[in-house]
């Protein structure tokens, strides 16, 4: 499928699973999207659950825009906002694009972890407050379909308490780039 606004106004989980194996870079870094997390709002573990606020504003927004939030006050996230109070966490990236300037930014040579998780990965891509609510189409982001259908993986989200087994986090099959191997059926 075009990555276009229209990609990204349905629900989530059709969103999340399409994702894996397209490219996201933020003022020419970043990669292959390996692992992605779906959240709705009728999902109690989505912050989009009790409505609007000043936090979750993008989640509101139009479908297509970054909604990037501080998570345990320390580690910046990815979201792509889809319907309106629903988004995409972007888990995971295979690093393929400045390297040097993960590696920089995180601290660590070991590529499997440059982008393993959601915070890692915002470090990587330099991504902070600023980012909230910016179009996915227009600089710094640059987004680009996957070039193949990959082979897709789907199990229990992970990192939350509510909804934590839903099968709502997409991932690259057997990938070592991902923030946790999928459960084996």
């Amino acid at each position: 499928m075009t990555l276009t606004p229209a990609f990204f106004a349905r629900d989530p989980l059709g969103v999340a699973h399409d994702l894996i194996g397209a490219e996201i870079l933020v003022d020419g870094v970043g990669g292959t999207i390996a692992e992605t997390e779906a959240y709705r709002t009728d999902d109690p573990a989505s912050h989009s659950f009790r409505g609007p606020t000043l936090r979750n504003r993008a989640m509101f927004g139009e479908p297509g825009h970054a909604y990037v939030y501080l998570s345990y006050g320390m580690h910046w996230c990815l979201n792509f906002v889809c319907l309106p109070g629903s988004a995409v966490l972007i888990r995971a990236l295979v690093p393929e694009h400045g390297l040097e300037r993960m590696v920089e930014r995180r601290g660590l040579e070991d590529r499997r972890r440059l982008c393993a998780g959601p915070g890692r990965l915002a470090q990587a891509l330099g991504l902070d407050k600023s980012h909230d609510g910016l179009s996915l189409f227009a600089p710094p982001f640059e987004l680009k379909e996957a070039g193949t259908v990959p082979m897709v993986a789907a199990g229990p989200r992970i990192g939350i308490t509510k909804a934590a087994d839903w099968p709502w986090r997409f991932g690259l099959k057997d990938s070592p780039y991902l923030s946790k191997p999928f459960p084996r059926p």
